[in-house]
């Protein structure tokens, strides 16, 4: 059993929580402020999912899954420099600029990403790149695609990226559908795929894919 701290109470966090807790892990939701009561889970079969703010959530837990508004990300972690230190950081945001229509338009940090970013700021944090390459109801229920979807993973630290493996085995990612595309400056490749993601979304809505390896 793994002590996970989410930072993101949204859809993207949220889905994770629920499902990383069913499978057995401690589960703390890190809120921007401390909840003034413990929010429901929506499920009575969700075991007990722990909530309080990020610095917090951060300072008391193995690893850190990020699920912040990549345009934010960067200022909110680095203020989190100690708390996170030692730790994995697991990353699965997009830094985008929107459109009015609340689409990605643009990457904020090109010819660069947030991953590599975090990753000079948290110089004493393991960061790995994952789950940024798909609708978020793929991150948690890959199975239900009808072509199998791939999720990569970039990152400096082989065991890192190892044990970040091992928890999407644990949200049903096959082996097989996980890409190590090797240190974290390939990060800036799948980043990049986001700007597919507002032409795909505007012709189908929001039915669930992922930017996947045919072979």
């Amino acid at each position: 059993m793994t002590s996970i701290g989410i930072l993101g109470t949204g859809r993207v966090g949220g889905g994770l929580a629920r499902a990383l807790a069913t499978t057995g892990h401690r589960i703390t939701l890190g809120h921007r402020q401390p909840p003034l009561e413990t929010p429901a889970d929506g499920t009575g079969a969700v075991p007990a999912i722990r909530h309080t703010d990020q610095r917090t959530t951060a300072a008391t837990t193995d690893i850190v899954i990020n699920a912040t508004p990549g345009g934010t990300t960067l200022d909110r972690l680095s203020a989190l420099h100690t708390e996170l230190a030692g730790k994995i950081l697991i990353d699965i945001s997009n830094a985008t600029r929107h459109t009015p229509d609340g689409l990605p338009s643009d990457l904020c940090y090109p010819g660069d990403s947030l991953a590599e970013r975090l990753q000079r700021a948290l110089p004493a944090t393991r960061v790995v790149k994952t789950l940024n390459t798909m609708l978020f109801p793929v991150m948690t229920a890959p199975a239900d695609l009808s072509t199998p979807p791939t999720a990569y993973l970039s990152g400096d630290d082989a065991d890192a990226k190892a044990i970040t493996a091992g928890l999407l085995a644990d949200l049903g990612w096959k082996p097989e559908w996980i890409e190590d595309l090797g240190d974290i400056t390939t990060a800036r490749a799948t980043e990049a795929l986001v700007l597919l993601v507002p032409h795909v979304l505007r012709r189908h809505g929001l039915r669930p894919f992922a930017v996947s390896l045919a072979r």
